[in-house]
């Protein structure tokens, strides 16, 4: 199977996710400061070009042991995670640092699994995400490894890349390793492994392919950038492997060798599909200028609603029927049932008188319904 066009993938993406592992970004216990400084220009490069980057990076950790003077091996949960506690500030500063060289603001971001498990939350996420790169930000996200137990763990930061790049509707979802891609058997072992350029799915000849765990110091190996694959590409994003060269971004749209992940689809398409797919636990009935607004595109308002049915919290799917009870659209609800019936009718001017609080404009974003 041929490979895709790196560079015409990566100029089309509007949403570019970019994961950089430990090994690539410490060295010794010390940060390679030059050559984060030539991730910072490819990025740089990247928002010059009007995209939107989200930058998902391991290394808080492997930082903040060396400066605790922890040593070599396997630490305990709560030694991982007072090195994590004491890293990340100054794996946060280091983003900040080089990225203000080019008059980009950085923000961190620090999530575990149950941001993404519990709709509430990847709600607020989500919409957190959305904010700050409509302010031309670029997030910084790593796992919250001073919070994070076992139950509540991503585990590794290729699983966490690929949910962020859900969370967002990334296009692409770039993993910087200390390999060029995906092979047919281990090249450190086998001088004459095949190099695999393109996955169009992942079947268990190619999950075969993946070995164990990658560098020391690293948490994940093939098998976790698989497992990312599965994710992205059922999230309608493209995924690429390739190594964290100099300026890795650039070298790759430049034709550095790499394995590419073909998407099933578009992010938009992939989430309108997953919300298409869900039970709904309630109604919200619109009334005939609602049920017009929503086929041009436009996001659910409270003005349009004239009845709520059924008991759910913020981030739940409802349905949403015309008041001859025809079926519209289905969608992932801002609000409980109580502030909903609260909101029905009210303009957006008002929300906040209604509910004491200030509340959001749309009862369910365009993003987060299916018609």
């Amino acid at each position: 199977m041929a490979s895709l066009n790196s560079a015409d993938l990566i100029g089309s993406a509007q949403k570019i996710v970019i994961k950089i592992g430990s090994a690539l970004l410490v060295e010794n216990g010390a940060l390679r400061l030059e050559w984060l400084r030539g991730l910072a220009s490819d990025v740089a490069k990247l928002k010059a070009q009007g995209k939107d980057v989200v930058l998902v990076s391991s290394g808080s950790i492997a930082l903040g042991r060396a400066m605790l003077g922890l040593g070599a091996g396997v630490l305990t949960l709560d030694k991982s995670q007072a090195a994590a506690a004491v890293g990340q500030i100054n794996l946060a500063q280091a983003y900040q640092n080089v990225l203000q060289v080019h008059e980009i603001n950085a923000a961190q971001v620090l999530l575990t699994l149950e941001d993404s498990r519990n709709r509430r939350r990847y709600l607020n996420t989500r919409a957190t995400l959305g904010a700050l790169l409509a302010m031309g930000v670029v997030p910084i996200v790593n796992e919250n490894d001073t919070i994070a137990t076992d139950e509540i763990r991503y585990g590794d930061n290729d699983r966490l890349a690929a949910q962020a790049a859900s969370l967002i509707g990334a296009d692409v979802l770039v993993l910087l390793s200390d390999i060029d891609g995906l092979y047919a058997s281990d090249p450190r072992e086998d001088s004459n492994a095949r190099h695999i350029a393109l996955v169009g799915e992942i079947t268990p000849e190619i999950e075969a392919m993946a070995g164990g765990v990658g560098s020391a110091g690293a948490s994940g190996g093939m098998k976790t950038k698989l497992m990312a694959a599965k994710i992205a590409m059922k999230a309608g994003c493209a995924m690429v492997i390739v190594e964290g060269i100099e300026n890795p971004v650039s070298a790759l749209i430049e034709g550095a060798r790499c394995t590419w992940f073909k998407a099933e689809n578009n992010p938009a398409q992939a989430r309108k599909l997953w919300i298409s797919a869900m039970k709904p636990v309630g109604t919200l009935i619109i009334d005939v200028g609602a049920v017009a607004a929503l086929s041009r595109g436009k996001s659910l308002l409270s003005a349009g609603v004239v009845r709520v049915e059924g008991v759910f919290e913020r981030g739940d799917p409802v349905d949403i029927s015309a008041q001859n009870g025809d079926v519209i659209a289905k969608g992932l609800v801002g609000y409980s049932n109580i502030e909903a019936k609260k909101l029905v009718g009210c303009q957006s001017s008002e929300i906040e008188k209604r509910l004491g609080y200030p509340g959001r404009a749309a009862l369910i974003h365009r993003d987060d319904m299916a018609i």
